[in-house]
């Protein structure tokens, strides 16, 4: 069959399916099959999104900016940071200053680019956040209002990742739902609640298609740990790999939800293509896996036999105990069809070839 026929072929297939189903169903079984059958090839969308990704360079920047050029095409994907990019950043497509707390600059950037999707990654994380609380207000709340203004006058779709630190010590831990007592202790996740309900405020006021995930502790090789209070879970492959030893900060029965990086980045675009009508929710918690340091280190010495590791609870310690363990993605599986891929064995495959490049790459 002609490749170019089987979006086609999927689509009668879907309506013919969806036709017989119960009025109840009909929305949600659609939007699952659309995402599965009717958003893998980029050939399907005629007219590809100018989209502009704000704080690109970090832990999901780089990464969502290739897959999503590889969909929509390199010249319709901007990557912005307030840093000079690298060579192969430069050189792999569009990259731009831009300053989210420069009201103007960000105008001037989607007027000129003709930006209609908006992924705003640009944030101060929850351990950083802590150590320099206002600058975490201005980057995390600030840069925020100046994003959802402009994308309430240029009506664009606009993304917001949120944490599991926007749940705090009140909030049901195992499993921890989408809709719940929030009240973070953190800046950084009242600054997440904080764009949650901004959000939705501007969805229901002004029609903003606001779409938000809470995201576990995101695992991924090909940068330096951040200051997120889940990085214990990347650093432990990047000592594994260059010392054989490793100091953890948090207790070894500290459960945290977890995900890897290629499951986050997918859950991203699966959301912002799903048809709108899908979504009840604005923001949706997405999981994958729940471990313990000790559950960790035992898989990641499997791969390194002699890793040795201790256990140091630092400050961090009492961020992760006000955090879920568990977070309940039912939302999310049955409104627009998501689905993780990678468990605990596959995570640590991953990881340990991706870390071994990263480290192979950065000594050339």
């Amino acid at each position: 069959m002609a490749k170019e026929k089987i979006p086609k072929l999927c689509s009668r297939l879907l309506n013919t399916f969806h036709a017989k189903l119960p009025d109840q169903k009909k929305i949600s079984t659609s939007c699952v099959l659309h995402n599965r059958f009717l958003s893998t090839d980029a050939e399907k969308n005629p007219s590809p999104s100018r989209v502009l990704i704000t704080g690109s360079l970090g832990q999901l920047g780089i990464g969502l900016a290739k897959k999503l050029r590889a969909r929509y095409g390199a010249e319709n994907i901007i990557m912005s940071h307030i840093i000079r990019g690298p060579k192969e950043i430069l050189d792999a497509g569009p990259y731009i200053y831009a300053d989210i707390l420069d009201f103007k600059n960000l105008r001037e950037i989607i007027v000129n680019y003709r930006i209609d999707w908006l992924i705003h990654l640009s944030a101060l994380l929850s351990a950083v956040g802590e150590a320099n609380v206002p600058l975490a207000m201005r980057v995390n709340i600030e840069g925020l209002h100046n994003v959802m203004e402009l994308a309430k006058e240029y009506r664009l779709k606009v993304f917001v990742p949120s944490t599991i630190g926007a749940f705090g010590p009140h909030s049901p831990r195992n499993p921890t739902p989408d809709l719940c007592v929030q009240r973070p202790r953190t800046i950084y996740g009242v600054s997440k609640v904080h764009a949650e309900l901004l959000g939705e405020y501007y969805h229901f006021k002004y029609g903003l298609d606001f779409r938000s995930l809470r995201f576990p502790g995101v695992i991924s090789g090909d940068t330096a740990p951040g200051g997120g209070t889940t990085d214990y879970a990347v650093g432990i492959f990047h000592e594994a790999l260059r010392t054989g030893r490793f100091k953890c900060y948090l207790r070894k029965d500290t459960k945290l939800p977890m995900m890897y990086v290629e499951d986050c980045l997918r859950s991203i675009i699966e959301l912002m293509e799903a048809p709108n009508e899908c979504l009840k929710l604005r923001t949706y918690n997405v999981a994958a896996i729940s471990f313990t340091p000790e559950e960790l280190a035992e898989a990641v010495k499997k791969h390194v036999p002699n890793l040795d590791v201790e256990n140091v609870p630092d400050h961090r310690q009492a961020i992760a105990d006000s955090w879920p363990q568990v977070l309940e993605d039912i939302n999310a599986r049955k409104d627009w069809g998501w689905k993780h891929e990678y468990g605990l064995e596959e995570l640590c495959s991953a990881m340990i070839e991706v870390t071994k490049t990263y480290y192979t790459d950065n000594s050339k």
